[in-house]
């Protein structure tokens, strides 16, 4: 019996290709909201609404992303909400062919074309392996 590549394969608790696109879609919006908003916090009811989805799953996308490794942090209270490190550039990084094709493959998923953040980066990606 072959291993499934893609797909959940019918294993409880995982999403279907077709299910996770919308999830990786709005999470890009969460990260993208707070780092347009940055230094300033953003209310998980603002995040809710810009998404057209509840607080609740907001704040299961935000931890799904934070332990991810994605760098947002949180401040309970009347002047609280969610917070992202924005800096302009990033240092410089390098990877492997296997992990630009990862990239690749998710931004072609989602569709770069949905954000011109998502384009520039295939784009970007792409001359890299291209060698340009």
């Amino acid at each position: 019996m072959s291993q499934r590549l893609v797909g959940s394969g019918g294993i409880a608790g995982m999403t279907q290709l077709h299910q996770a696109a919308p999830l990786v879609e709005r999470q890009h919006a969460i990260i993208e909201l707070l780092r347009v908003r940055a230094p300033r916090r953003v209310a998980g009811a603002d995040l809710a609404t810009a998404t057209g989805v509840s607080l609740r799953t907001v704040e299961r996308d935000i931890t799904r992303l934070r332990e991810a490794g994605v760098p947002i942090t949180i401040r309970r209270g009347p002047r609280g909400g969610y917070g992202i490190d924005a800096r302009p550039v990033l240092p410089p990084l390098s990877l492997t062919p296997g992990e630009a094709s990862a990239l690749i493959a998710s931004l072609v998923a989602v569709g770069p074309y949905t954000s011109a953040v998502a384009q520039s980066a295939l784009g970007k990606i792409l001359r890299a392996l291209a060698g340009r």
